[in-house]
């Protein structure tokens, strides 16, 4: 299949000129900063970090066990602030800058510990200041995605290790390929907002993390219920609400774009949350307050890489799609495979964003609604270059997470707990606290 040119996310600055113009020459076109883009951004910027802190924390936080609670809330804020001075000392060149002769496969370390960004500094025609943080909320919230995946059984001094080995040795990487001007950007690879960079990478990474450290004891035999709802309700809601920044910020300017991603994710997120209540209303006679919120996860990692470049339409049906089909994943990993995937990352994120990727290259089309594939591209070439994004992205997560892993263990033992730290819970056995201390009624 001949290679396809398309340019990378950063290039979207300018509406529908940026899918024909790489980000050097647009550099030069737009030299002047945009204050309506630029105070966008910074509005999309707090949704995305909006969306780990507190949004995941109480959406992971609430499906885990009491004794566990603080552990999640107490992982995702420090991943945020690991991830934020990873980003500073080099993951943001290696993801967005120049790697002279090896700028298909790395963005070097020219930009390491940001040198040379100013005031004045452009990226297009926003402040590159502005552009580093919002690809920095996407790189804070993959890692928090991932720990979903072997959640309550995890020593903190694992976790610090897995996130800053993982950021560097498969984020940042596979990042500048698909977004930052590497091989899979210039092959013609179309992800709007991360459907192989966050989600496809998380999943697969929660997977290949699930099944190295093992199942929690217990699993699948004991009901392992979440053991706060309001706190999950709570934090899915502010995911809802943080992803039109996440999606529409992908646009990089306040423009058609923008508002067509949000239209779109929405009808995502709606549709999925409909088709899971139902399918799970259905097998179970009730619908449920989890179903629905999972189900309006699922619709929006799906909807994501395809936000951009489809209508309305394409944002229901690729919803109702993963409804359905991630609903069904989730009962297979769990139920079938016997999988203890915690917080279900990978049927969830994961096939999520394989079906979404696929599924970009089909509803792109302007006879779909979608706003149409670079200048001689069919339908069916664009969507075996999507396929080939996704393999590449699986292959590297599961690899890359597997080395990450067993260097962690290597550097610390076992980042497993044992049985009766994991017996007695996270939160006492490695943090000394609670998350609640509530006295027993009548009790002083």
């Amino acid at each position: 299949m001949r290679a396809l040119s398309f340019p990378s996310r950063s290039a979207r600055v300018v509406a529908l000129t940026a899918m024909a113009m790489p980000l050097p020459a647009l550099a030069q076109e737009a030299a002047t900063l945009n204050q309506a883009n630029t105070a966008w951004i910074i509005t999309a910027t707090t949704l995305v970090l909006f969306m780990t802190l507190p949004g995941l924390a109480l959406f992971y936080g609430g499906l885990v066990r009491s004794k566990n609670v603080l552990s999640l809330l107490m992982q995702c804020f420090a991943i945020t602030c690991l991830v934020s001075v990873l980003w500073l000392a080099g993951a943001y060149s290696m993801s967005f800058g120049d790697g002279g002769s090896l700028n298909a496969w790395w963005g070097g370390l020219d930009k390491a510990w940001l040198a040379g960004m100013t005031v004045q500094s452009l990226t297009g025609d926003i402040p590159e200041s502005v552009y580093a943080m919002f690809q920095l909320t996407f790189a804070i919230i993959t890692p928090a995605l991932v720990i979903g995946g072997f959640a309550e059984r995890v020593r903190f001094t694992g976790v610090v290790l897995f996130t800053i080995f993982w950021l560097l040795l498969v984020y940042a990487p596979l990042c500048h390929w698909v977004w930052g001007g590497g091989w899979l950007q210039k092959m013609g690879v179309l992800d709007f907002a991360g459907g192989t960079v966050v989600h496809i990478n998380a999943g697969v990474a929660a997977l290949v993390a699930a099944l190295m450290l093992g199942r929690r004891k217990g699993f699948p035999t004991t009901q392992m219920p979440p053991h706060n709802m309001t706190m999950t309700f709570s934090g899915a809601a502010m995911l809802w609400v943080g992803w039109f920044g996440f999606n529409g910020g992908s646009a990089l300017a306040a423009n058609g774009s923008a508002g067509m991603a949000i239209l779109a994710t929405h009808m995502g997120s709606a549709a999925g949350a409909l088709a899971w209540m139902t399918m799970e209303w259905i097998r179970h006679g009730k619908p449920s307050v989890l179903g629905i919120v999972t189900g309006m996860v699922a619709g929006l990692g799906t909807v994501t890489p395809a936000s951009g470049f489809i209508g309305p339409m394409g944002g229901f049906l690729i919803g109702l799609t993963a409804g359905v089909v991630c609903y069904r994943a989730t009962q297979f990993v769990k139920q079938t495979l016997h999988i203890d995937d915690s917080l279900d990352v990978f049927p969830v994120h994961g096939v999520g964003g394989i079906l979404g990727t696929l599924l970009t290259g089909v509803f792109a089309v302007p006879a779909l609604g979608g706003i149409g594939l670079p200048e001689g591209v069919t339908m069916a070439q664009q969507v075996g270059v999507q396929a080939i994004g996704v393999a590449v992205t699986i292959a590297w997560s599961a690899i890359g997470t597997f080395v990450v892993i067993k260097l962690s263990s290597l550097l610390i033992g076992d980042i497993r707990v044992n049985d009766d730290e994991e017996t007695e819970g996270l939160d006492l056995s490695l943090h000394d606290e609670k998350g609640y201390n509530l006295m027993e009624f009548g009790s002083r």
